[in-house]
């Protein structure tokens, strides 16, 4: 008997040591996800602070500017005759700075045409590059405005 009590014993002492590390090995995972979850929201307050915080200092920028925008007034725009009144036709330098202005937008004008005509041009020669002269529809077409040409100036010949 003294045998089976000792294999009891020591068949009970193994169960509590097992039980004692599935309880310590559920505390532990416990206690990781405490650590997780306590970091989660660590990271998620550090967040709100930094977003609060730079809000807090794009909303003083902005006001900032906005109050700087409001002391500075622009000057009105001035009227046809303090214009007519500051300009003189006998000022040369003045008319030759005005010819030179008007020179050169006209040469931009005169540029910014010719590009484009130059564009149109090109996609025409592209277009035209495109059809299919082997269309029998296209020879149709062809032959009807021939045609049609063709009776328009026998009707004028025979007018005159």
């Amino acid at each position: 008997m003294g045998c089976n009590t000792s294999s009891e014993a020591k068949t009970e002492q193994v169960k509590d040591q097992k039980e004692q590390t599935k309880e310590n090995i559920a505390n532990n995972a416990t206690e990781e996800k405490q650590k997780e979850e306590g970091q989660a929201s660590e990271e998620q307050a550090a967040t709100k602070i930094q977003a609060a915080f730079r809000g807090h200092r794009t909303r003083k920028s902005m006001s900032m500017k906005a109050a700087t925008n409001q002391s500075k007034k622009p000057e009105p725009e001035p009227t046809k005759a303090e214009l007519e009144a500051e300009f003189r036709a006998d000022d040369k330098e003045l008319c030759n700075a005005a010819t030179k202005i008007q020179a050169s937008f006209r040469g931009h004008q005169a540029r910014k045409d010719a590009q484009a005509q130059k564009d149109k041009e090109q996609q025409d020669k592209e277009d035209i590059e495109k059809i299919d002269l082997t269309d029998p529809e296209l020879n149709k077409a062809a032959t009807k405005i021939q045609a049609s040409f063709r009776g328009h100036k026998v009707r004028k010949d025979v007018t005159n």
